[in-house]
């Protein structure tokens, strides 16, 4: 019989802490179930970042408590998300001189070049969240993939960096180990959707997955199958809510539910001199409000995020060029008529993103805001699987600098002699 392990996602999200158990059958190829949820309101969280480390534990624990009753399991550790616009990311290049006198390429080899790739020089104020080998160069010849067994005296590899801040890391960090839970591994927020919703064949010709949060959205680049760039933007669909509270003159609460039940990004589909009746939301509420307007100021805050996209995609040369289009997720990926504003904004394809290659009977998580929390669960399932290879590991794992040189050192026991 397979042994099953249990894998744990937390999402910690600007306004809902999202928790996701899975459960994995070591040694077969069937997809990871998921047996559990715990949500709960986020308090203390702005924009992706905690502000106020006790109510942050307050809501964590809330969602960890309904996950526990529940799967009926004690949950003591979790792959956690890291978000906010304080992570960065950059190129890097790495070189070194095989080691074999017959120049054969080891796996020593491989983690070697790909540690020379990280000794740049940052502020003392940041940290590296991730390391990603892209493509290796071997005596010249470029693209390869995985060098591993190939002939060679020069290897040299092209790594994806990403950063975050160190405070607010250490902050995130500080109010999860309080909370009773240990932290497996910190994971970029979109590089998690991205790996619950993204196939194969979508990152080979070429995505970007947008991750519409409430206080950030998060974006990752996908060609040939490789990582080209990452970004957080500090402006999510609660923004939205905040314009219509303001252009309603109305609460953020009623606003929510304007947005939710009323708000459309096609204005043009709306029949003329439709109405909302506020006092049909809140009794304290007076007066109509023109469903048309309600969609300029939607439409408005859409396309400066769509907008600022665009930039990103411009940074590695690949706005309007990108064959399998984008896919977007998250909480603020349902509004009506999104995918054809995102359409015209950013001159791709687009289409819903929803977390794939999971079994559950929970239907909950079939919705574009539990994207991230499953794919932190499928990211933690490839990091437990076994592996021969340590690159492999390498490239689908993060690294924390703390970890890196027990992760070197037990790859090289591994290899040697």
């Amino acid at each position: 019989m397979p042994k099953e392990q249990v894998i744990v996602g937390l999402d910690v999200g600007t306004s809902v802490i999202r928790l996701v158990v899975g459960k994995l059958s070591v040694g077969e190829k069937s997809p990871a179930g998921i047996i559990g949820v715990g949500e709960a309101p986020a308090h203390g969280i702005r924009k992706g970042v905690i502000v106020d480390i006790e109510e942050a534990i307050s809501s964590v624990s809330s969602a960890l408590d309904k996950a526990e009753r529940m799967t009926g399991l004690q949950i003591d550790r979790a792959v956690v998300s890291v978000g906010g616009a304080h992570v960065t990311s950059l190129e890097s290049h790495g070189v070194i001189a095989v080691s074999r006198a017959d120049g054969e390429i080891t796996e020593g080899d491989i983690i070697r070049v790909v540690d020379a790739s990280q000794a740049i020089s940052i502020p003392p104020n940041r940290e590296i969240l991730h390391v990603i080998p892209k493509t290796f160069t071997v005596d010249g010849q470029t693209g390869i993939k995985d060098p591993l067994g190939m002939s060679g005296i020069r290897l040299e590899v092209d790594s994806q960096i990403i950063q975050a801040s160190v405070p607010f890391v250490k902050n995130l960090t500080k109010c999860i180990l309080r909370v009773g839970i240990e932290i497996e591994d910190l994971v970029l927020a979109p590089l998690a959707a991205a790996h619950s919703v993204l196939s194969k064949r979508q990152k080979e010709l070429g995505c970007v997955l947008i991750d519409i949060g409430a206080g950030t959205t998060g974006l990752v680049v996908f060609e040939e199958g490789e990582l080209l760039h990452s970004a957080i933007l500090p402006v999510g669909s609660a923004h939205i809510t905040n314009d219509l509270a303001l252009g309603l003159r109305t609460t953020i609460d009623t606003a929510e539910v304007v947005k939710i039940e009323y708000g459309t990004a096609a204005k043009a589909n709306l029949k003329r001199d439709e109405e909302i009746s506020l006092s049909k939301i809140d009794k304290n509420e007076e007066g109509r409000v023109s469903r048309a307007y309600v969609a300029d100021i939607i439409q408005a805050r859409l396309e400066e995020i769509f907008g600022m996209v665009n930039k990103e995609l411009k940074l590695v040369g690949k706005d309007g060029q990108l064959p399998a289009g984008a896919v977007i997720s998250g909480g603020g990926a349902k509004l009506h008529g999104l995918l054809e504003l995102a359409k015209k904004e950013l001159r791709l394809p687009c289409q819903l993103g929803l977390p794939a290659n999971i079994s559950t009977v929970i239907d909950r998580i079939d919705e574009p805001a539990f994207c991230t929390a499953v794919g932190l669960v499928l990211w933690g399932s490839e990091y437990a699987k076994p592996s021969s290879n340590p690159f492999k590991r390498l490239s689908l794992s993060s690294f924390i600098p703390e970890q890196v040189v027990d992760k070197v050192k037990s790859w090289f026991k591994a290899v040697m002699p």
